[in-house]
């Protein structure tokens, strides 16, 4: 699969909800993927159990996250996905994936890191630029 092409899934992807990465990790995914959440410290073998997750998120957690992207970049050899998540709660959650494919645009690995939101300390105001917080919708 072309760069074009595999960015145009990875956008798909980023850009719903768990069914819709179910659906795309079907088309791109290798059998043999795997995903590791550090945060959590779960390491996830296998298009199946990948598959499985997402499939049954919603009814395991009573919750439908909702995701919007915000980039999708591929600086090398990794692709570097960027966007916000929205629990079901209203609080934008920022989550960065790193993507590895093969020779063949196949997704071989994923590592997904989630930060919620903080409130900026005062302390350092006079060194930054206030920007709009990330948000998801």
């Amino acid at each position: 699969m072309d760069d074009s092409k595999l960015e145009q899934h990875l956008r798909e992807m980023y850009s719903g909800d768990a069914k819709k990465i179910a659906s795309v990790v079907r088309s791109i995914g290798a059998d043999d993927m795997v995903q590791e959440w550090p945060q959590s410290g779960e390491r996830i073998r296998g298009k199946e159990n990948v598959l499985a997750i997402a499939e049954q998120y919603e009814g395991s957690t009573g919750t439908t996250p909702r995701m919007e992207l915000r980039r999708v970049t591929r600086p090398g050899t990794t692709w570097v996905v960027e966007g916000t998540i929205d629990y079901g709660d209203g609080t934008p959650v920022s989550a960065v994936s790193l993507i590895e494919t093969d020779g063949h645009g196949t997704v071989t690995r994923t590592t997904d890191y989630f930060a919620s939101p903080f409130e900026a300390p005062e302390w350092r105001r006079q060194w930054v630029e206030q920007m709009e917080p990330a948000g998801a919708r």
